[in-house]
């Protein structure tokens, strides 16, 4: 049985889609019906070798496009690149983000710049670039936030400071886009670890602490991202935990 295309003739674009989230709501997004542009910054290899598997299923329906975000100045031609492939802009999907600890006593300007850059700055000016476009085919914009946005992680005061941003940051472009363009957030919470890693205790005890006492997983906050994307108009400035009740 053919699987429902709510995207078909749609484009998005996903920033930091080479792996991990980006890539699974890439790929969920695509899946859809969407024509997908794969940013990346770093992740070159990853990011054509993900194009490439999805021209493979439908034909010239993904480009990658590299861009550092932090640089505003070279965000308006990445957008006019993806207009100028695919002819709209439909979706962004801002999921590109930093992430390590930073406890008070060793907090860097640089950190702080970084931090800040990518989780909260880069998703304000992409936004302010893609608005045009998205006012146009009346799309959307979904952050990715974080439950930690919320309720802070010890020795994270700038990462959870930057998303606590983002939040408001959805609830404000809601305001100031509509009613042409809605604006959400999902909030992911124990779905991908740390490339760090995680001690193993330390998973099991954050696990304990939510409502269905197990991790989720990348599709579940690609589903989440569909529902958003193609299949809730009346939807605007809410911010979805996706974290089976850790925030509980």
């Amino acid at each position: 049985m053919e699987q429902p295309q709510p995207l078909a003739g749609r484009t998005a674009l996903i920033t930091g889609a080479a792996r991990r989230l980006g890539a699974a709501i890439a790929r969920k997004l695509h899946e859809a019906g969407a024509n997908v542009a794969v940013h990346y910054r770093q992740s070159r290899g990853e990011a054509e070798t993900l194009v490439a598997e999805l021209n493979a299923r439908r034909e010239r329906s993904a480009i990658a496009a590299q861009c550092d975000l932090i640089d505003i100045d070279r965000l308006p031609a990445l957008v006019d690149t993806i207009t100028g492939r695919f002819g709209r802009l439909d979706v962004l999907v801002n999921n590109a983000s930093t992430f390590y600890p930073t406890p008070i006593g060793s907090v860097t300007a640089a950190q702080w710049d970084d931090l800040v850059g990518t989780n909260l700055r880069a998703p304000l000016f992409l936004s302010q670039a893609c608005a045009a476009a998205l006012r146009s085919s009346r799309g959307s914009i979904i952050n990715m936030v974080d439950i930690h946005g919320q309720r802070p992680l010890k020795a994270h005061t700038v990462y959870s400071t930057a998303k606590a941003g983002l939040a408001m940051l959805t609830r404000s472009l809601a305001r100031e886009l509509g009613p042409e363009v809605r604006v959400n957030g999902i909030a992911p919470g124990p779905v991908l670890w740390p490339e760090h890693g995680v001690d193993a205790q330390l998973k099991a005890e954050i696990i304990d602490k939510t409502a269905l006492k197990r991790a989720g997983t990348p599709d579940d906050v690609a589903r989440a991202a569909l529902f958003l994307a193609a299949y809730a108009p009346f939807v605007t400035g809410q911010i979805i935990a996706i974290d089976g009740g850790r925030n509980l």
